[in-house]
């Protein structure tokens, strides 16, 4: 079994999906790569890494800044941060890192072409914040008719579909999702869901490049 990050990444390029992480890169380098991107990876020591980013969401920062359980992080952020080649901040707000005194890059999530301005839709997502989703969609130019909401990485069945469908004949309206979510529905099961695709965008690409040459000089 597998996640949506890995569905959606292989998109891009091979993935690895590997309970150990030394394995995987093992088979990565078996396979021939260059160069290997572990995802969710800075409290894994069981690789040494050449460059690492960590991603924090402007709005929501640390969380209450307290390790499980009570809080989000596995580690405090002073550790964390002080294995971090760059921080990258994603979306408006301004995060508490803790005195870290690195580069720190922001980017946010860029909505790629779409035929939904002026459409109504039915929107569900089960993602970390999926207000975020809804609020992009009437950034967008659509009327979100109504919304439903999930638990993330949620897996849909059959029934959940139904009812999606059924509520948005009842609004005329388009049934629409995260691309994470699509990739979490089978695909006989995708006709009539629509799925607006987004894209990082950096506010200084310059500044990404001159980290990334780290590794490619």
């Amino acid at each position: 079994l597998m996640g949506d990050e890995p569905l959606l990444l292989a998109r891009a390029a091979p993935v690895i999906v590997s309970r150990d992480r030394a394995i995987g890169a093992a088979l990565a380098a078996d396979e021939k790569a260059d160069v290997i991107v572990m995802d969710d990876g800075h409290q894994n020591f069981a690789l040494a890494k050449d460059l690492s980013l960590v991603v924090v969401d402007g709005a929501d920062g640390m969380g209450n800044g307290m390790v499980l359980p009570a809080g989000p992080l596995r580690e405090t952020v002073a550790q964390g941060l002080a294995r971090a080649d760059a921080v990258i901040v994603m979306g408006g707000g301004t995060p508490d890192l803790d005195g870290y005194a690195g580069p720190v890059l922001r980017a946010w999530l860029e909505p790629q072409p779409h035929d939904l301005a002026g459409r109504k839709v039915f929107a569900f997502a089960g993602i970390g914040r999926p207000q975020k989703f809804f609020d992009t969609l009437r950034a967008v130019g659509a009327f979100v008719e109504g919304a439903e909401s999930y638990a993330d990485h949620y897996f849909y069945r059959q029934d959940d579909l139904a009812a999606l469908r059924a509520q948005a004949r009842l609004k005329g309206a388009q049934l629409v999702t995260t691309e994470k979510d699509l990739v979490r529905i089978a695909p006989e099961q995708r006709e009539g869901i629509a799925a607006l695709a987004v894209r990082a965008r950096f506010e200084n690409p310059a500044a990404l490049e001159a980290l990334l040459d780290r590794i490619f000089p």
